[in-house]
Parts: structure tokens; sequence; C-alpha cells
């Protein structure tokens, strides 16, 4: 499983006082504010940052880090991921999982039949959408709903599905 999790990605910077402005890739971004601190990945290192404010401008995450006061500083974090810790995450509810744990996983027809890898999960408002990959590259793209997604073994790394009539 993995031990860290991507919260999102420094876009650009907000303001003269060293906010930065963060595009979130966690439909929870309530829990910017739970957290005390953060992991800042450049270049493959990662740095533990301080958080001591949090606010929301439009669909970004705006974050003030300690050490940062000014819009310099917060110009060289551009383009840098911010993670945590997995022991930091969120709980999840029976029947929730987390999409790091699902990717890669082997897809399974009910009938046993071998569809491929989830290569990818977005979400479309009404519902997510997982999307499948065989050995020859060919995408097919399965909704999460009640009726086609039977069932998740995380620790398996598989998911098994009923292909309704239509889906390929």
């Amino acid at each position: 499983m993995q031990e860290y999790f991507e919260l999102g990605q420094i876009v650009n910077t907000f303001g003269v006082k060293g906010m930065v402005k963060v595009k979130p890739f966690t439909d929870n971004v309530d829990q910017f504010e739970e957290l005390g601190s953060i992991l800042v990945e450049r270049n493959k290192s990662m740095t533990e940052m301080q958080i001591e404010e949090v606010k929301y401008h439009k669909d970004m995450v705006l974050i003030k880090l300690k050490g940062v006061d000014d819009m310099n500083a917060a110009e060289r974090l551009k383009g840098c991921t911010i993670k945590i810790h997995r022991s930091k995450a969120r709980k999840l509810e029976d029947g929730e999982y987390f999409i790091a744990d699902i990717i890669g996983s082997d897809v399974y027809t009910d009938n046993d039949e071998y569809l491929g890898k989830v290569d990818d999960i977005y979400n479309t408002g009404s519902s997510d959408i997982y999307v499948v990959k065989d050995e020859l590259g060919k995408q097919i793209l399965l909704p999460a709903i009640k009726d086609v997604l039977l069932d998740i073994d995380v620790e398996k790394q598989r998911v098994t599905v009923h292909l309704l009539k239509g889906l390929i």
C-alpha cells in the first residue's frame, strides 16, 4: 500500500504575504484545515512544513506556510506536490477506499473474465469512472455504481464488476 497520499499541487502564489494557491487532488478539501503540517515534495525530496492558515478561493485552496512570508518565497514552491503520510489521512467509512489503493488492481467480471487493470479513476459529478486498461492498451470506462462495481478487495488488489449491456 502507498505510504504517502498526494493532496494537491502548488500552482501559484496568492497575494504578497507568502500564501500559495493549491489545486486539490482530494474531494475532501476541508482536511487541509485539520492538518497541522504537510509534506512539500520538491525534486523527489520531502520537507515537512507547518500550516498557519487555510482559505478557499473558487476551486483552489490557499495555504499560508510557516517560514514562507513573501511572494518570492512562495514562488519557489510553485510546482511542488503536497503530500501527507497515510496515518494522517481521514478515516474511511465502510465501502470507501483511497484511489491510490485501487489503481493497479486487476479487474475481473463476475464470470471471472480478466478485463485489465485499473489505470485511473476520475469523478464526473454523479459517480466515479474507473478506467480499465487491458494488455493491448484498450480502455474500458466503467461507472462506479452498485450494479456494475460488485466488489473491491484492496488486499488482493482485485476488483469484480458486472458488465451491463452496452458498456463494452
